[in-house]
């Protein structure tokens, strides 16, 4: 990151909610990479996000270091990325706090994802819930982010930390950066298996409408198969033929085939040879991800020698913004 002072700064941060999907990754791990060359890039575990629902301790530890393996897997290179874990950066939570008190119960009462999540978990609609856009926004003006990769469901998120920042700035002077949504290459768009109109997710309770970038290939297989497509025996790219649709997304994403070479390709041919043309190309793609993080999960000296480097590095920057935070906002400082 030091060498990369010149670049444009991109943060991105994921709950470990569980392993992502195949979903995940064509829809933006799989551009990461080529992200990373560009830009100075910040990837982490947005561990402290993912306790708002109640979480076994041995869940949140073993998915936490899950995903850290996974994103060393796919390419990353701890060398020229930060790649950490957000609670072994406390300053997360610190600046977490000092914005709270510069946002409106208004604002945060909005957020239509707490909305959504309150409902979810009518149990345990805790405080946490409620400010989780505060410790986003924290998450992304700690590091003075240029660009924020964001789906449809964060959008509202990133407009209340532009709100934050701009607040900010206005009573202390220009400070903190205004981060803007990270426009880059569209990753495809993954649906359900099994249902086609709704997106992928590896919260559905049919375990054949999401694959997981881990899954054993002959699993991957069998749920390719098994997906949903139509009567018509014909591959074409139609709204009227979502499941088949579905398929060839994938399909062209992990191959690079347009729609119109994928159409050529299956002219005369069943859903049969289609589906098993698409479970290749799947296996193929994740294979590289997979062996490696095979490798990585067994090495704990290695994963923890990355997560402690990538901490110091996210704490470097991560705490100078919070004394200076700090100082403007009048604390006692020595």
């Amino acid at each position: 990151m030091e060498n990369n002072e010149q670049k444009k700064v991109v943060l991105s941060l994921i709950q470990p909610t569980g392993t992502p999907t195949l979903g995940n990754y064509l829809g933006a791990f799989k551009n990461w990479k080529a992200m990373s060359q560009e830009y100075a890039c910040l990837f982490g575990a947005a561990d402290l996000h993912s306790i708002t629902v109640r979480t076994a301790p041995a869940d949140l530890k073993k998915r936490t270091i899950d995903l850290f393996a996974i994103l060393l897997a796919m390419g990353l290179d701890p060398e020229k990325n930060i790649i950490f874990c957000q609670s072994h950066v406390p300053a997360h939570a610190q600046l977490g706090w000092i914005l709270d008190c510069y946002t409106q119960f208004g604002e945060a009462s909005r957020m239509t994802q707490f909305k959504d999540k309150s409902a979810k978990h009518a149990d345990n609609v805790n405080l946490g819930l409620f400010t989780y856009p505060t410790l986003m926004a924290a998450d992304i003006l700690l590091y003075n982010a240029d660009y924020v990769p964001i789906g449809a469901d964060q959008k509202q998120h990133l407009e209340l930390t532009r709100d934050i920042a701009n607040r900010f700035n206005g009573l202390y002077g220009d400070f903190f950066k205004v981060p803007e949504p990270f426009i880059g290459k569209a990753g495809a768009r993954v649906m359900s298996l099994q249902e086609p109109a709704k997106k992928m997710s590896k919260s559905d309770t049919n375990q054949k409408s999401f694959i997981l970038v881990t899954e054993d290939p002959n699993a991957i297989v069998k749920k390719i198969k098994s997906a949903v497509t139509d009567s018509e025996a014909r591959v074409y790219y139609s709204e009227d033929k979502p499941g088949v649709s579905n398929l060839m997304e994938i399909y062209s994403a992990c191959t690079g085939k347009s729609f119109d070479e994928i159409t050529a390709e299956f002219e005369g041919k069943g859903y049969g040879d289609f589906k098993a043309a698409v479970a290749e190309a799947v296996v193929e793609e994740l294979r590289p991800l997979q062996t490696e993080y095979a490798k990585l999960i067994k090495d704990k000296a290695y994963l923890e020698e990355c997560a402690r480097n990538g901490a110091e590095k996210a704490s470097r920057i991560a705490d100078r913004t919070v004394r200076k935070c700090m100082k403007k906002v009048g604390f006692w400082q020595y």
